[in-house]
């Protein structure tokens, strides 16, 4: 759909990322280890359990961390409700999963109260919903706080599917995050969904004469026509990744290579020539290892994106509930 050191200090560091400066405290490996020595695997447990009922609630994790990092960083703050909270953004509509982080934190509160921060149960959810749906697992590096501002006025320069290229760099550039990155986070929609809504215009008024975007395979828009009629239902939910929609897997990228993409913003990595190449490379058996590499990858961009601007307990708190800040 977007992605530090230090331990128990709590120092403040100042770094320089593209020339923008970006807060981070340091997270550290087993941060629970000692003060909630069962906080990931109740995590883990609480996803599962959810996951079981619905599978589909793995993409919508993996949203939903993604849409917290890139608003006030990975601080939980998409989790706050209120009438101006991020939340309420339009960017932010169909999030899923707060009853997940919700559960967990419920549970959490009765092992160990007050020690587990919400920003971290939202990060350890979304590794445990990929390696769920068959996918990769890495390790979590937390000691995140919990932020006490969440505003929907901020969360307007989210990553849209409307995109260009350039502009999808600007805004992961902004965040520390490169071209790379920006790739290997948006194959988390090889298990996402979209509405109709939101690709609809490419299938019947790309253009004044009201062609199709002849960037999509004339097969696959046969099939896209058929499930997103031009009078039919705008919220109809479609997979971005037909071919495997369940399976955390590189089948999104062969997409791409094929024209088989649903988002414009998607099908657009392939025509730029420093985004193409990763999405070759990822979708290719030889380079692609068989699919280890971008597992490999997708791990390590997903713990850079989730150390963007870290709060401290300076500006930060481990909230009792998490859709409320504590005073």
């Amino acid at each position: 759909m977007g992605l530090y050191l230090v331990n128990y200090c709590y120092i403040i560091i100042i770094v320089l990322v593209l020339g923008k400066e970006v807060r981070s405290q340091s997270l550290k490996n087993g941060y629970y280890s000692a003060s909630c020595p069962r906080a990931e695997s109740i995590v883990r447990s609480t996803v599962e359990s959810h996951f079981d009922s619905d599978p589909t609630i793995s993409p919508g994790l993996l949203r939903l961390h993604f849409h917290d990092c890139f608003v006030q960083g990975c601080d939980g703050s998409v989790l706050i409700k209120g009438k101006k909270a991020e939340q309420t953004a339009l960017a932010n509509g169909g999030l899923r999963g707060f009853e997940v982080i919700d559960d967990a934190k419920a549970q959490l509160e009765l092992e160990c109260p007050g020690v587990v921060s919400c920003a971290d149960i939202l990060a350890l959810a979304a590794r445990d919903a990929v390696d769920l749906s068959s996918g990769p697992s890495w390790r979590v590096p937390t000691g995140r706080k919990d932020g006490r501002i969440s505003l929907a006025s901020e969360a307007s320069n989210l990553p849209s599917p409307f995109d260009s290229v350039a502009v999808q760099k600007q805004k992961f550039e902004a965040k520390g995050l490169d071209a790379h990155d920006l790739v290997t986070l948006l194959g988390a929609h090889t298990i996402g969904q979209t509405d109709c809504l939101f690709f609809r215009y490419r299938l019947y008024n790309y253009t004044v004469t009201g062609n199709s975007d002849p960037t999509i395979s004339p097969s696959f828009l046969t099939q896209l026509k058929t499930l997103c009629p031009p009078n039919g239902d705008p919220s109809k939910r479609v997979a971005l990744d037909i071919g495997s929609p369940s399976k955390f897997d590189v089948s999104f990228f062969k997409n791409l290579r094929d024209g088989n993409g649903i988002l414009e913003s998607d099908q657009r990595l392939w025509s730029d020539s420093e985004t193409n190449d990763v999405v070759r490379k990822y979708a290719s058996t030889i380079r692609g290892l068989l699919g280890f590499r971008f597992d490999k990858e997708f791990g390590q961009a997903m713990v850079k994106m989730s150390s963007i601007e870290v709060k401290t307990d300076v500006d930060g708190e481990v909230r009792k509930v998490c859709s409320k800040i504590n005073y």
